[in-house]
């Protein structure tokens, strides 16, 4: 039996579009078992850090669910010290894990408005596509 959408926390990559629909299906298709997220920003925003075997609802745009995933390891790092792996398991086409610092630094200068000094703690969160989310 599925959990109940009331009873997990959502999970939202990206921000809303073009490129959610694409991470989404990259998770849908195991070829994303990784996401990073600013740990400021879950302090800002009042949020918990995922936890190793928590599952959690992955959503589109409109916050409907389409996927559950399961979080598999949680590591707290400077942003300089991401490792060329972890940008491989984002499974988004990086170059190197320099490209994965140049385009998360973009995009969250976009999004948050922010620049992202080297020492700055990045949660890198490991997950595992569980499957998609029953709709009845």
């Amino acid at each position: 039996m599925w959990p109940r959408i009331d009873d997990l926390r959502t999970l939202e990559l990206g921000d809303p579009g073009a490129l959610r629909t694409r991470l989404n299906g990259l998770v849908a298709a195991g070829e994303k078992t990784a996401t990073a997220g600013r740990l400021a920003e879950y302090e800002e925003e009042g949020e918990e850090l995922e936890r190793v075997g928590e599952r959690m609802v992955l959503v589109d745009d409109e916050i409907r669910p389409i996927g559950l995933v399961e979080i598999t390891r949680v590591d707290i790092v400077a942003f300089i010290d991401v490792t060329s792996a972890f940008s491989d398991a984002e499974g988004e086409g990086f170059v190197d894990v320099d490209d994965w610092r140049r385009q998360h630094r973009a995009f969250w200068r976009r999004v948050d408005g922010v620049e992202v000094p080297d020492d700055e703690l990045v949660a890198c969160i490991h997950l595992r596509y569980v499957g998609p989310y029953p709709t009845e």
